[in-house]
């Protein structure tokens, strides 16, 4: 007890001094505040009175006055109130008014601020304000202000605040004491145990268990575990770079291998002339993924579809990319044509895709072609059992074109974590049960441990079709369906682009891009471009934003000549029927527009259908004055973010349709309906006359968002959650390897 006094005595000292040094201050402040706002309400009363006071002042009616200031003083805090004309005539005012104030005298009370005096009646405020009219004689209104209710309420505080301190000191004293008796009688335990030479000088006594050592194990991984889910959720405090997605492989999964599945490859080799150009192909999926493969390394699994892919690869069909800094190995699958077509023209974008994104196009299933699906998800699945090193690696499959895939690898590797992710819509059970195998197709997606959408929306539609066409348990509360004695955790993840933006895309300035964008269109400086970046497919809306610039123009006619709308189109699909007659309706709107508005030299629509580098992409971007993302259903559309990163200038205005899942983040762009084609004209319209200052400030918090929420998150979310999946089944698997142990103990007990 005497060595928690030696803390208290000081302590309660402390708080005392404090006390007293904090009241003289806390008096002041009450008095400033009162001060401050009776000089309000002086202002208020003066304001008030002034138009009643002019006609009686005019009327020279004093007694009148004198009433008129007898019922104001009734409020308990006006003490008196007083008219001092300007002329020498006796001044009006209320029996109240103290001898001390004088009108002969009022220059010492003047000032915007009340001054305090003591009376007899005690302290006084009083507040001189100049009364100024035009058809009466001009004086000054003397208010005088009770003070006394101000030492009744600075007791009143002092009252609290010694209350305060009493409380907050036992307290603390409280505190001390428990601590300080906890501590002394663990020193004290420690310095008995040591003096016995309990596990220091000598072994302890008691025998060895083997029957527990089990049970220590597992508890001391469930530390280890428990430890790794704190710094998870400590990693999500963090700036996600790529240095953090290799410490969250590599300390959380334990450096576990990564295979990346996706039917487009980062990487095209093409013929071209006696040599080999390599091209990045037009991919929202290889715009995200590429930057993960260069920060994590492994393996991404992909159709060899370059003219020049098998000249580059090994034997074992791989080749390390990116050429000029290498960081990891692409193994290309290579699919005869007939596969080529039934796996992806056929079932993939001639079914699932106008399937999924409700697009008016009617989705055409064949048979033949599902025979081509399921033959080719199987050799990727073979792709990916045989390039795996070890029995559990991690596998992301991306994109409709393995829905079966998970399952199949599943059956394989039984013990892999499977992160599939859609990144196309999953439209609701009734427009998904068109398709003829949907229940092998949701069965296939199950195989995966996690199964990932852009938005939540696609989420509650999977679990619904899961619910409508298979016996599984789902979980809505935890978003985890049940099936096959599988758990499939259901997860919202919106995908982003590389964040900051790789320099060789933005390293030209943005004057300096600007200026080529115009010479090589030979547009002047004053006129304005719009842009827009997509592949040349129905979903995107291509047709609607040219329907928009065309009714922009019958419109604002102020526009024609002085705006132009540059689409870049990247071919694609083009075997498809549906894609070639979407390019003839494109390529016929575009010049109609232009025949009926390019009277000048500067067309209307600038059609651009070829494919263009990430670094001319770029250019378009920062050159752009605005640009239009009006697809008709999307997943994310990683244009929008993409334009958002190039524009450092924080400058250009974003357009966006709402059926986009980039428009649930990038709110401060434009949002559009691209069906309503007369909105999407006052959109144009209101973005190329927006002041700089306005897109300033809507650029920057768009880019402070994509800054936050950038592909490193995006995939830093999916390995964090698929360590705890992966933590949270080592723990359930030795549950049944204990139950030996026990008995064992439980008999060794019995002996």
């Amino acid at each position: 007890m005497r060595l928690s006094l030696r803390f208290i005595i000081p302590l309660v000292v402390t708080l005392a001094a404090l006390a007293y040094g904090v009241t003289p201050l806390v008096n002041q402040l009450t008095l400033r505040w009162f001060v401050r706002d009776l000089d309000i309400r002086a202002n208020l009363v003066a304001n008030t009175v002034q138009e009643p006071l002019e006609d009686l002042i005019k009327a020279s009616n004093r007694s009148r006055m004198s009433q008129f200031f007898a019922r104001i003083t009734r409020d308990e805090r006006l003490f008196a109130m007083g008219f001092c004309p300007s002329a020498q005539d006796r001044p009006v005012q209320t029996p109240t008014m103290p001898p001390e104030i004088r009108c002969a005298d009022l220059e010492q009370f003047s000032g915007p601020s009340g001054h305090l005096i003591e009376s007899a009646r005690g302290p006084v405020l009083v507040s001189v304000r100049p009364l100024v009219t035009e058809t009466a004689p001009e004086g000054k209104l003397v208010l005088v202000h009770d003070m006394s209710f101000i030492a009744r309420r600075s007791a009143e505080t002092r009252e609290y605040l010694f209350y305060f301190f009493v409380a907050l000191g036992l307290i603390v004293s409280l505190i001390t004491v428990v601590i300080a008796q906890l501590s002394w009688r663990g020193w004290v335990q420690g310095l008995r145990a040591l003096l016995r030479g309990e596990g220091l000088f000598r072994p302890s006594n008691k025998p060895d268990a083997p029957e527990l050592q089990p049970v220590a194990s597992d508890l001391r991984a469930l530390i280890r575990d428990l430890e790794a889910e704190h710094r998870a959720r400590d990693e999500e405090q963090l700036a996600w770079t790529p240095d953090t997605l290799r410490a969250i492989l590599h300390r959380d999964l334990r450096g576990q291998e990564l295979l990346v599945v996706s039917n487009r490859e980062p990487y095209i080799h093409v013929k071209q002339g006696l040599g080999v150009a390599v091209q990045r192909p037009a991919s929202g999926v290889v715009t995200a993924l590429e930057p993960i493969m260069r920060a994590c390394s492994g393996t991404w699994i992909a159709h060899g579809s370059g003219s020049a892919d098998r000249e580059v690869v090994d034997q074992h069909d791989r080749v390390e990319v990116p050429e000029d800094h290498p960081a990891y190995q692409l193994r290309r699958v290579w699919l005869s044509p007939e596969e080529e077509e039934g796996y992806y023209y056929g079932f993939s974008n001639e079914g699932l895709w106008p399937l999924c994104h409700v697009a008016h196009v009617r989705p055409t299933f064949r048979s033949s072609d599902w025979k081509a699906y399921l033959k080719v998800n199987r050799v990727f699945a073979r792709a990916v059992a045989k390039e795996a090193s070890s029995p559990d690696p991690i596998v992301l499959v991306q994109d409709y074109h393995f829905a079966l895939l998970p399952r199949m690898v599943h059956e394989m590797l039984p013990t892999a974590t499977i992160i599939t992710f859609w990144h196309i819509p999953w439209p609701n059970p009734e427009a998904f049960a068109i398709c003829p195998w949907r229940e092998e197709l949701v069965d296939g997606l199950l195989g995966s441990s996690i199964l990932g959408f852009h938005t939540q929306f696609h989420c509650n539609n999977f679990v619904d079709t899961v619910d409508r066409l298979l016996e599984a348990r789902v979980d809505r509360e935890a978003f985890t369906v049940s099936y096959a004695g599988k758990l499939t955790a259901v997860k919202r993840y919106p995908i982003s682009i590389q964040w900051p933006p790789a320099g060789a895309l933005v390293d030209q300035p943005v004057a300096e891009s600007d200026e080529e964008i115009r010479e090589q269109h030979q547009l002047p400086t004053t006129h304005a471009i719009g842009v827009g970046v997509d592949r040349l497919d129905y979903t995107k809306g291509i047709e609607e934003r040219f329907r928009a610039v065309e009714r922009l123009l019958e419109l604002h006619p102020e526009w024609i000549g002085r705006f132009s709308f540059i689409q870049i189109a990247a071919p694609t699909r083009a075997r498809i029927g549906q894609y070639r007659e979407y390019e003839g309706r494109v390529r016929a709107l575009a010049d109609a527009i232009n025949q009926r508005f390019g009277g000048t030299s500067h067309p209307p629509i600038v059609l651009r259908i070829e494919h263009l580098d990430p670094q001319e992409v770029y250019r378009y971007y920062r050159a752009a004055d605005l640009c239009v993302v009006s697809s008709l259903h999307d997943g994310m559309n990683l244009v929008a973010k993409e334009f958002v990163s190039a524009r450092d200038d924080e400058r250009g205005v974003l357009i966006l349709s709402q059926f986009t899942g980039a428009a649930r983040e990038l709110s401060e762009a434009i949002i559009i309906n691209p069906y309503d084609i007369d909105e999407c004209a006052a959109a144009l319209h209101f973005g190329l006359t927006m002041p700089a200052r306005e897109q300033r400030a809507r650029m920057r918090l768009m880019r402070g968002l994509v800054q936050e929420f950038n592909v490193y998150r995006w995939a830093g979310r999916m390995l964090i959650d698929a360590a705890g999946m992966r933590r949270r089944g080592r723990l359930l698997e030795p549950a049944v390897a204990l139950k030996p142990a026990i008995q064992s103990f439980d008999m060794a007990s019995e002996r």
